[in-house]
């Protein structure tokens, strides 16, 4: 039966109406909207907006994020809550379109039936082409054609009310005047996830008349800490299967939600979870300050004058014994396993912080903040050069046996760290120019433990960012003045700007930080950033493996001179220095014209159309793979300074005798074998070229075939390490 669009309605009318919406009738909203973040409240002040006219509505969200949901409550909310509520998916769409519109001697549209109901357009992104320019005209004028109508049949009046939902973008055709709805996602709302959650629970249990489960503020952390790509539908799915694993527990744990942590993330081990001791101890007055005052400072103050008043040389000199033989080799081999930590107990910035507030006491002021963007850009370039002319002082005046000299470097280091102490807040030299410091975060970068905190948990709970910026005790956050680098945990790329000082730590008061074991140098191939000041400083180190064993380099090539002899000595150096820096970069030169060439043969011969017969891969930019070389450098600095570690160290009790004019020839000694310190120089260089092999592919996802003359390089620069060292 064939009803005119204003015919009186009857029973008959109303049961074949309710025959044909039925498959597309939504019959209420499931929820409203859940939350309190601002990202809640605005939704919920949209949704009232769209309420009150009949304007079109577009929904626009990624999946998973009950869109329909909003829509219905669009409908319910409005004027006209008591029409029908269809829905309609646009995939499953006719092109004719219809089902929408009805046909001339046929059966009616759902836009007929509805009335001055509301017409959803799930997916709209998906309609049919041919549907477009007749939805372009019910939006703009309210009308329509049934299909198989003439072109000069009159159009039909339309008051339904139209709501259009997308997952990718606004629709080109979509009107002027209209009411746009963008819903976040729930990885921006981490603060709802708490509410959504225990809804999910309470109407999982109630549904099946089971007790509802607590969740553990452990397992809640872990959920804020994932991006759920799918949305709410993921998170309703993650809380049913928890339930249901539990076994009917009272609690609902971490464990029981395994699968939301995101791959970038498994492969982490909280020390601080495992070891409440080892939390007491890092939020502890101790750890930093009081080891940096008691210990640290007067403990500096003491060697420096050592350096300069007792005898010259190493074997006479217990200062210049605990710099070159215990230092440097305890900081490398180090490095693996506590990243940046010797910064957190440095000298150069405890004597510049000191000097910070013994001036802020006698002038208040307000100290220069940080232009980061100049810095960023400048800083790391003053620190190679530093670091350049460190090296060159180093060989070039004998640095390492000379105890005034040293003492010189040291002093100059902390005069830096004080300067910028006076003129710009917090530890600007520590975070940009100091040598030692952009050193010491290159090698972080290979650590196995990492200072993170949960994004999640940042973002959803806290409002102050003390550890961040600083501030009152709250909770069980303490009173801090921020992180000395100005870095946040939870935006942490990499452990070059960590410091491990554990400020935030002892600010944070909700457990956000954590301090991971991690697989090592995971962060090279994962979210690092890479830098070209940092690859010329890493070169710079490579280089600096080599000129320590200068004068086996001199035997090796025949070159002889007077130690004395300025200008041989100064060429020869820096000569080192280019020629390490130029062997990775003739290799990945090498890689890069071997691609070209393949890419020219594949041209000429007419017969190959397929990319995959290439044999070489395009290599990745030179300042992402030129890490890789990070387990070298620091093997062969290593390697190098164990020699001293392991035989003038042990030496430390006759020479602390003999710098202050006492003889400590009877005194025992603990010095290893020469064939141990061999062995052991040995093994730790072909760990690193293991690692360096091992890190290059990882970098570069490439075939090893595409990477062979940079696995060559490393070769050549072990072979040359192992002949000069070992």
């Amino acid at each position: 039966m064939i009803y005119p669009i204003n015919s009186p309605i009857n029973s008959e009318w109303i049961s074949d109406r309710t025959q044909a919406l039925q498959p597309y009738l939504v019959n209420k909203a499931e929820r409203g909207i859940i939350g309190k973040s601002r990202y809640a409240i605005r939704l919920r002040q949209d949704i009232k907006n769209a309420s009150s006219d009949r304007q079109p509505v577009i929904i626009i969200g990624e999946a998973g994020l009950d869109k329909d949901n909003i829509a219905a409550l669009i409908h319910f909310n409005s004027a006209f809550r008591r029409e029908a509520i269809a829905k309609v998916n646009c995939r499953l769409l006719q092109a004719s379109g219809a089902e929408l519109f009805g046909r001339v001697d046929g059966n009616l549209g759902i836009l007929t039936w509805l009335g001055q109901g509301t017409l959803i357009l799930n997916n709209i992104e998906e309609l049919p082409k041919e549907l477009i320019p007749k939805i372009k005209e019910l939006l703009e004028k309210g009308t329509f054609k049934p299909v198989g109508s003439s072109e000069l049949a009159p159009d039909c009046l339309c008051e339904v009310r139209i709501i259009l939902v997308s997952e990718k973008h606004e629709p080109a055709y979509a009107p002027c005047r209209k009411h746009t709805i963008k819903v976040p996602a729930l990885r921006v709302r981490k603060s709802d996830i708490k509410l959504y959650t225990e809804y999910y629970i309470s109407l999982y249990c109630r549904d099946r008349g089971l007790t509802k489960p607590k969740l553990t503020e452990e397992a809640l952390r872990s959920l804020q800490n994932y991006d759920f790509p799918e949305n709410l539908k993921e998170l309703q799915s993650l809380v049913s299967r928890a339930i249901v694993q539990s076994l009917g527990a009272t609690v609902l744990t971490e464990s029981v939600f395994w699968s939301n942590k995101p791959k970038s993330k498994r492969f982490r081990f909280n020390l601080l979870n495992a070891n409440p001791n080892l939390r007491k101890f890092l939020r502890s007055d101790w750890f930093p300050t009081r080891l940096n005052y008691w210990v640290v400072l007067p403990l500096y103050t003491i060697v420096v004058i050592i350096l300069f008043l007792a005898p010259q040389t190493r074997d006479r000199n217990l200062a210049l014994n605990l710099f070159w033989a215990w230092w440097w080799p305890l900081i490398l081999i180090a490095f693996p396993f506590v990243g940046r930590l010797w910064c957190s107990i440095c000298p150069f910035m405890i004597y510049g912080e000191v000097t910070q507030k013994l001036s802020l006491w006698l002038f208040p002021r307000n100290l220069k903040q940080w232009d980061r963007a100049k810095s960023e850009r400048w800083s790391g370039w003053f620190l190679w050069g530093l670091f350049l002319l460190i090296y060159l002082w180093e060989e070039l005046w004998d640095l390492q046996n000379t105890a005034y000299l040293s003492a010189y470097l040291l002093l100059l280091i902390t005069a830096g760290a004080v300067i910028c102490s006076l003129i710009f807040e917090r530890r600007y030299w520590c975070r940009y120019l100091c040598p030692i410091g952009g050193m010491n975060g290159l090698f972080a970068k290979l650590s196995i433990t990492e200072l993170r905190a949960d994004q999640g948990t940042c973002s959803a709970e806290c409002t102050t960012y003390q550890c961040y910026k600083g501030g009152v005790q709250k909770g069980e956050g303490l009173e801090t003045n921020g992180c000395p680098l100005y870095s946040h945990p939870a935006q942490l790329q990499d452990n070059r700007d960590c410091v491990l000082c554990m400020t935030c730590l002892k600010a944070c008061p909700h457990r956000s930080v954590k301090l991971n074991l991690r697989p090592p140098a995971i962060e090279l191939w994962t979210t690092h950033i890479p830098r070209n000041y940092e690859v010329a400083l890493l070169l710079l180190l490579l280089g600096g493996a080599f000129l320590h064993r200068l004068p086996e380099i001199q035997l090796a090539i025949a070159w002889q001179f007077e130690i004395d002899n300025f200008l041989p000595h100064l060429c020869l150096s820096v000569l080192i220095l280019l020629v390490s820096a130029l062997i990775p970069v003739g290799a990945y030169w090498i890689m890069r014209s071997l691609y070209i060439l393949s890419v020219k043969l594949r041209g000429w011969k007419k017969n190959s159309s397929s990319e995959s017969q290439i044999s070489i891969c395009k290599p990745r930019p030179f300042i992402q793979l030129a890490y890789s070389y990070l387990p070298l450098v620091l093997g062969g600095n290593l390697a190098h300074y164990l020699r001293l570690f392991l035989q003038e160290a042990g030496r430390i009790l006759p020479v602390s005798f003999a710098t202050f004019g006492m003889d400590g020839s009877a005194l025992p000694i603990f010095i290893a074998h020469p064939a141990v310190i061999s062995f052991l120089q040995a093994t730790t260089l072909l760990l690193s070229v293991i690692l360096t092999l091992a890190l290059t592919q990882k970098i570069a996802r490439q075939p090893w075939r595409s990477l062979i003359p940079f696995h060559i390089s490393t070769l050549i620069l072990a072979i040359a390490l192992w002949k000069i060292i070992v």
